[in-house]
Order: structure tokens, then sequence, then C-alpha cells
């Protein structure tokens, strides 16, 4: 399963395995970036009106492979991904990649961002000329992606629906039966990482989020959620579903959504 590593962990390992820089090209080039680091910026592998894609946000398996093969990323590889925002833009990309067939098990997350990275240890701004390669999409047997049927199929029954938004976009609107879970809740604004593992599983059990449920995640576009999902993979949750419409598609379907607090 995807996990989330520390900043020693990569320093020991930066030479076997591939780095990549979800910032904008503008902050990689120009602020520096990891050692070896590879830049697949997060608007690169969104799916726009101008091209094919895949349901939600999935930026289409031509697109994806194409971008990785670029960053000169194998089938075989294992990567690391982050960015200066707390780990939810690299979440997305890791996420995307397991969706597309990566080996989970070689995706991690950078535990903190770019700028926790840049306080005690080296960047550079030499740009690396990765050798393409020819990224194969080999779709998994089993994805944790559900539809807005599956999710309506969960409302009222013994799945835990998770929000990740923050709490006015809550109140305004969630689907009924959801508990709210601001992803920024997991993260330690000073060590820009994760918050201590004891108090993180403290808070999900407060909220019903426990590892012997079925939990159906979801936010507005389905980046937020990829955060959530990466934390929970690393904590050992296995019975967890990816809902990539989140609200964006729920609500263009007109269903019904509950307003008020949590």
């Amino acid at each position: 399963m995807t996990d989330i590593v520390s900043q020693s962990w990569l320093a020991e390992r930066l030479d076997d395995v591939r780095v990549v820089d979800v910032r904008d090209a503008w902050e990689y080039d120009g602020i520096g970036h990891l050692p070896g680091a590879v830049n697949v910026p997060f608007d690169a592998f969104r799916a726009d009106e101008s091209g094919e894609h895949d349901e939600g946000m999935l930026p289409g398996r031509a697109h994806f492979a194409a971008l990785l093969s670029e960053a000169g990323i194998s089938n075989g590889d294992e990567i690391v991904a982050y960015d200066d925002t707390h780990g939810v833009f690299a979440a997305r990309f890791l996420v995307t990649a397991a969706l597309y067939g990566h080996d989970p098990a070689a995706l991690h997350l950078l535990d903190g961002d770019f700028s926790a990275w840049q306080l005690e240890r080296e960047t550079t701004g030499e740009t690396p000329a990765p050798t393409p390669t020819e990224y194969a999409i080999e779709p998994p047997a089993e994805t944790p992606l559900v539809d807005a049927d599956a999710v309506a199929e969960a409302v009222g029954g013994d799945a835990v629906i998770v929000d990740t938004r923050e709490g006015w976009e809550y109140e305004e609107g969630h689907i009924p039966g959801a508990v709210q879970l601001d992803w920024r809740e997991l993260v330690d604004d000073d060590s820009r990482g994760l918050r201590p593992e004891a108090e993180i599983r403290e808070l999900l059990e407060s909220r019903g989020i426990v590892p012997d449920a079925r939990i159906v995640l979801y936010c507005n576009t389905a980046r937020r959620i990829s955060h959530t999902y990466v934390v929970l993979c690393h904590l050992g949750y296995d019975n967890l579903a990816f809902y990539e419409g989140s609200l964006t598609e729920w609500t263009a379907q007109d269903r019904p959504l509950e307003t008020g607090e949590n």
C-alpha cells in the first residue's frame, strides 16, 4: 500500500528512487528542488476540457503514460513525490499512479514538503535530463474507485462517508450522513508533515473513522481526499473507497445534500 516516508529515509535512498516534484515549473526551476527530482507539475496530470480524460479529474491513460515516460519513470520504479503544500498535491500524483496500475507498495509520499526539506537538507537548481522511457498503463485488477450510485447505496448503511473539505464547505452542503474531516487536521503546520500517529488515530476514531469500517472518501474534485487516502493507507486501513467524481459530480446529478454542522 502507498505509504509516507521520512526525510531521513529519502536522504539515504536518493540514488535508488525516482523523486517527483509536483510544484509549478517556476518553483521547481526558480526556487530549487530536491537533488535528482524531476518536475511533473500538478496541472499536467489533472483533466481539463481540451483533451482525453477519465472519470472525475483523472487525466487519461495515454496522457499520464506520456508524462511519466518523458520524466524517465519506468513501471517498476520506486517513486517518492513531494510538493510545498503539506503533501496534498503530491498525494494526488501518487493516487493517480496507483489508479493507473503502478504498484502501490512502490509509491511514497514525503512526510513534510519542500520547505521542510529545505530547512535541513540540500536542494539544487540543477535540472536532470532523464532518459525517456516507454511507461505503460497497466490497470489494476481491483480499484478503490466507486461511482455516485455506490456512494448513494452507502448512505444510511454501515460505511463511514467522510467529507475531507473545510467546515464551512461541509455546512453549506454535504452528502447525507457524511462526517467531516478537514484533511488539514492530519498535518502539523510547524513541521509541515503529519501529526504524531497517536494523535491522528485518536482524531480519526473520534469521528468514527476506524480501521475495521468501510470508509468512503470524497471532497470537491478528488484532490483533498487523495491526501487522506494516502494517510489512511499508511495507517493500515484497507477497506477504502475513493469517490473520484466527488461533490462536483454528485451535485451535477442533482443528488441530495444535507446542510449544517457535523
